[in-house]
């Protein structure tokens, strides 16, 4: 069984100053959010960002020009989120008179398909340009395609309709680098997306997992704590998004069947949260619970709590009183040497129009 001491001994092998100065440095990452008008874009990220839930996003207009927000995460990683209107006008600018300006010293660009557009073809050529771009401004950015709106395709014809997409994709990002001559391929990671379930969370958690500064130092620390309370998995989520951060799980927990069960703890906590904040009129950026709790008799036990300034934990460990009382404790001591997660001071999101 853990204690205390076991904890603070444990944990502060690490060179945490050493991380603390590294980690604090401020981070700024551009992220380009592009795909045609209607596709979904602007939804996504009020979901992910903005609290927003699913039907709250039918009232949302459509992005003119560029809807540029700073989005701060763990306090020390800054997203230049550049939601781009997907308008024929607004994508012809954006590439001939805004191309360098646009398209230079990009980090990440999330490209959303409308798996229900009528003009496939279209898509394909707009998609081509902007890949043409990007190569020829930020040729090491990360291309994240988004295949959206899958909860229009009925539920047995989904996989095969994505990875049909997916394929065209791929070929078309192939013909254009050959013709180019390009070396090598342009990195594609997919994912199919909705804003009615947790895929939209699954997408956007590995987004910001290849984002995150430092996540060795972080995943390191929490592997340690996990091993020291005897927890069965761990998750640590972003205090806003809820999005997960980083985990870990034991070699018992990885027997779980659920595959998908982190991005539906986002979405079910997100939920959770949005549910306080309307039953207690709070602003849904306000911290709106410290812990939860939760004791499956002889199945499991888990708790949620505050961790630091911008993060959350959740905790699942076997059942037994004593077991968790211990975990608890030894998550609070152990808060020290995660602070290193807040960086410099964060708050909300804030968006202008450029």
């Amino acid at each position: 069984m853990a204690d205390t001491e076991s904890t603070t001994a444990s944990m502060s092998h690490a060179p945490v100053s050493d991380v603390r100065n590294e980690v604090k440095k401020p981070k700024k990452k551009k992220v380009l959010l592009m795909g045609k008008s209607g596709s979904g874009k602007s939804s996504m990220r009020s979901i992910i960002f903005s609290n927003y839930i699913a039907r709250d996003t039918r009232r949302l207009g459509a992005t003119i020009d560029i809807d540029l927000s700073h989005v701060k995460f763990l306090g020390n990683l800054t997203l230049n989120l550049w939601d781009c209107g997907g308008q024929e006008a607004f994508t012809e600018n954006y590439l001939t008179q805004q191309r360098v300006h646009v398209f230079s010293n990009v980090g990440v660009l999330i490209y959303v398909f409308d798996i229900e557009s009528r003009d496939v073809d279209r898509d394909m050529a707009t998609y081509v340009s902007i890949i043409s771009a990007l190569t020829q401004y930020s040729p090491t950015a990360k291309v994240y395609v988004l295949i959206h709106k899958m909860d229009l395709i009925t539920m047995h014809a989904r996989e095969a309709v994505f990875v049909d997409r997916v394929r065209l994709v791929q070929q078309k990002t192939s013909e254009y680098t050959q013709a180019a001559g390009i070396a090598g391929e342009v990195d594609l990671i997919p994912f199919a997306t909705s804003i009615w379930d947790q895929s939209l969370y699954k997408a956007w958690a590995s987004i910001i997992h290849d984002l995150v500064p430092n996540l060795s130092v972080i995943e390191s620390q929490l592997g340690s704590l996990g091993t020291i309370i005897e927890a069965e998995e761990m998750l640590l989520f972003e205090r806003t998004s809820f999005l997960v951060v980083s985990s870990w799980t034991s070699e018992e927990g990885q027997h779980n069947p659920t595959g998908d069960r982190q991005e539906r703890m986002s979405n079910i906590l997100k939920h959770f949260k949005q549910s306080i904040s309307r039953f207690t009129g709070t602003p849904r950026n306000a911290e709106q619970f410290t812990l939860m709790e939760h004791k499956a008799g002889t199945r499991f036990s888990m708790f949620v709590c505050k961790f630091t300034t911008n993060t959350y934990l959740m905790v699942v460990l076997p059942p037994g009183e004593a077991r968790f009382n211990s975990a608890r404790f030894n998550c609070e001591i152990a808060r020290e040497s995660f602070k290193f997660l807040d960086g410099a001071a964060s708050g909300p999101a804030q968006g202008q129009r450029t």
